[in-house]
Order: C-alpha cells, then structure tokens, then sequence
C-alpha cells in the first residue's frame, strides 16, 4: 500500500470511528448548524486526497519507518496506535473496512438513492428539505422521485430540522433515524452554494448500507403526500458538470476529484462553445485524487508545473500534460469549503495566469498523507510533507485568499459571472 494521500483529517482519533470522524475536529459543530466560515448555508467538506501512487514508497521515509514500528501493536489497533503516537492533526486511522469505503468513493462509486437534498424554507417559514437533483437511472429516479419534491421522512423519521448531513446518513444508512443531530458529523455532503446548503447520498466514504437495502422516503409535490419504497443500488458518481450560465458564460462545476474526474474535465472544455468564458466552480470541493486535479489542470494549460511536494525531504513534482485550452478566460469561484487538491488547482491555475480567482477564503489544507496498511488490513495515514503552488508558495493554514473577495455566497456567483463577462468581451 504505498499510494500517497493529501488528505483532511481530524485532530484526534477514535476507535472504530476515522472516516466517520473525518474533519470532525473542525467540522462537527458546521455539519451540526448547517454553517460554514460563519457562512449559512455553506458546504461541508468530505473525505481524502490521494497524490501519485508509488511516489512515496521509500523504505527510508519517515512514515514508512514509523508504519514499521507500529506493526507489532495489538491487529485491531495497530493502524490508531500508530496515529496517535504520531501526534500529526492530520493523521488518520482506518479499519479495513472504511478503507475499503473510502477507496470506492475514491473510485467514484456510492451506495445510495441518487437523490441530492438541500436545505429550504416553506411559505409559512417552516425549515424543509427539498430535493435537489435526482441522478439519472437512480433507485430514486426509478421511484417517480423528481427534483423539487418535499422530502418529510426516511423511514419514518423527520428530517425537516435535521442537518442535512444527517438527511444524507440517511438516505445511505450510515446514520440511524433516531439519532440526534450531531449525528451530522458522520456524513458529508457535497456542497452546493447557493439556495441553501445541498449535499448528495454519494458523499460520505463510509459503507452505509448494502446494496439492495430498503428505505422508506415520505414526500410530497403540490400539496400531495406519498411514501416510496426505494431500495439502494451502488451506483457511480458523477463529479463533474456543465451548464450555460448566460451568454458566452459556461460553468464547469467539481464536486471532488474521483477517478476519472480530469478526463470529465478535458471533455467539458474541449465542448466548450467557441467564444465561452469558463466559471470554474470550485465551491465545497474537498479534494480527493491529486493526480485528477493535476489531470484537470492539463484541461487549461499547456503542460509545465502544477505543484511541487515534499515527500520526506525529497522534492517531487506534479506536472500538466500539453495541449490543454489556454486561450479561454477563466474565473475560478472558491469558499471556504475548498481545499487540498481543489487548492492546488486554483493555485496552480492562478499561478500560471490561467485564471482569476473570486469568492471567499479557502480552506487552508497543504499536507500531503501516505497510507500504511497494518497486517489486519487497517490502515494508517502519517503526513509525508506539504505541497506548494507553481511559484512556491505553500498553502496557508489560513487558505488562500481570492483575488476577488466576495463575503455573500449568493453574491459570489454573480460577481464571478461579471468578471467573466469582462474577460470575454475583451478578449
């Protein structure tokens, strides 16, 4: 197991609980109140990046020696053990389990409905969750579900005040009915900014349910109330999106970098009407595959430096393949949801010129992991290094700061939308 990770983490570990754990140092109390960088609304980030496989197997690594020392502890803990001796905030531990969940998310695949949901607010005031999108050939698309249906119940239990992280346990099983709302930390939803916060059942690493598992959806449309008897199904996640936002204007929107994201990427621009500016949609972006970030960066540039990381001391690089569109404006829209390899491509699009950046602060995630697999099958995640932007810089702790600062996430689109029409009337 010597692929590399650049992954978010939490600051400390507990049994049994890493991937339904991730970010909940940091993150339990936003998934809880559905807020983000104070920000209502706002996405909640999932789980982990993965950087080139192979690249920091070495023997003589730092993380790999400690892997080493920790193979002897007692099977069932012998990945935790390691992680908290290590005492790194971004360390992580896995039953072999939720590795196995993480890498099938990793993979682009899900077990779930197909139903997104977001957060809104009736015409008497009263807080619901609507139904956001329905993926095509989805269990949820097979059941009559449409997008802008009332979601009142799975299985039985409310869902109008729960986070809708919990909405999204839900749907896939990892979160029980009955359980209260901190429970939120336990799913991850992908963000969408906008008219209240979004989240999809495709976004949380954790097995949740089989396939072939029966939940009970109560809804509504037009003043009608039914129940659907859905039954989940594995299905692939689509992580990458295109639509026409106004005239010269198209939006390519990454939701995470899953296999095969980058290649989703190079379609869309190649697609791309002639004379269309690009908002490249980076809101809520947690990361995920290092190398489909870079992949995605080859889209719009033609070959150099995307980042360089330190791997134990050793400096390695990631670089764009040639040919990519370098003659298209860019705006790259981010918040505080976007982070690790989602911010190695902003910075290497606005490094390289390629791009200017509106929105709101990011994350601040520049670490990069490696995963070490203990003879139980557990494994444990120790930072390796830190990566930096083309020019050098490392990502802050604080994140990066936009070109164009823009505090209203309703505000942000728009004003992206305004630069892009600027670029593209003058270019």
């Amino acid at each position: 197991m010597s692929a590399m990770w650049n992954s978010a983490r939490p600051r400390r570990i507990r049994r049994g609980a890493a991937l339904t754990m991730v970010f909940a140092g940091v993150l339990a109390t936003g998934a809880a109140t559905e807020s983000w960088s104070g920000e209502p609304g706002a996405p909640v980030p999932e789980s982990a990046d993965r950087a080139l496989p192979g690249a920091a197997g070495e023997d003589g690594s730092r993380a790999a020696r400690q892997a080493d020392e920790g193979r002897d502890a007692d099977s069932d803990e012998a990945a935790e053990r390691l992680v908290s001796r290590s005492g790194d905030r971004w360390s992580a531990a896995y039953t072999a389990r939720e590795y196995a969940g993480l890498e099938r998310t990793l993979d682009g695949e899900y077990v779930g409905t197909g139903i997104s949901v977001r957060r809104a607010v009736d015409s008497t005031g009263r807080r619901t969750v609507v139904v956001a999108r329905v993926q095509d050939g989805s269990p949820a698309a097979k059941a009559g579900i449409r997008a802008g249906d009332r979601l009142h119940a799975v299985d039985g239990a409310k869902v109008g005040d729960r986070p809708v992280t919990d909405v999204v346990g839900m749907l896939r099983g990892s979160v029980d009915g009955g359980a209260g709302d901190g429970a939120g930390a336990q799913a991850y939803g992908t963000g969408k900014r906008g008219d209240g916060h979004a989240a999809d059942d495709e976004a949380t690493a954790d097995e949740g349910a089989a396939p072939g598992s029966p939940v009970v959806l109560d809804l509504g449309r037009d003043g009608r109330r039914w129940t659907a008897d859905v039954e989940r199904a594995r299905l692939t996640a689509g992580t990458v999106t295109s639509d026409k936002l106004a005239p010269h204007v198209t939006r390519i929107r990454i939701t995470r970098f899953t296999e095969d994201s980058g290649s989703q990427v190079r379609r869309a621009v190649r697609d791309l009407p002639e004379g269309d500016g690009i908002l490249l949609d980076l809101r809520g972006n947690s990361g995920g595959l290092v190398t489909e970030a870079a992949d995605a960066a080859s889209a719009l540039l033609d070959g150099g430096l995307v980042a360089t990381y330190d791997d134990d001391g050793t400096q390695r690089t990631l670089h764009a393949a040639p040919g990519g569109d370098t003659e298209a404006p860019v705006v790259v829209l981010v918040d505080g949801g976007t982070m690790s390899a989602a911010e190695l491509l902003t910075g290497a699009l606005r490094d390289r010129g390629r791009a200017v950046v509106v929105g709101t602060r990011t994350f601040g995630k520049g670490s990069v992991q490696m995963p070490h697999q203990m003879p139980d099958g557990s494994v444990a995640e120790l930072t390796v290094g830190d990566y930096a932007t083309p020019s050098g810089r490392a990502v802050p702790e604080e994140g990066l700061v936009p070109d164009l600062a823009v505090p209203s996430t309703r505000d942000a689109e728009a004003r992206a939308r305004s630069v892009l029409s600027g670029l593209t009337s003058g270019s």
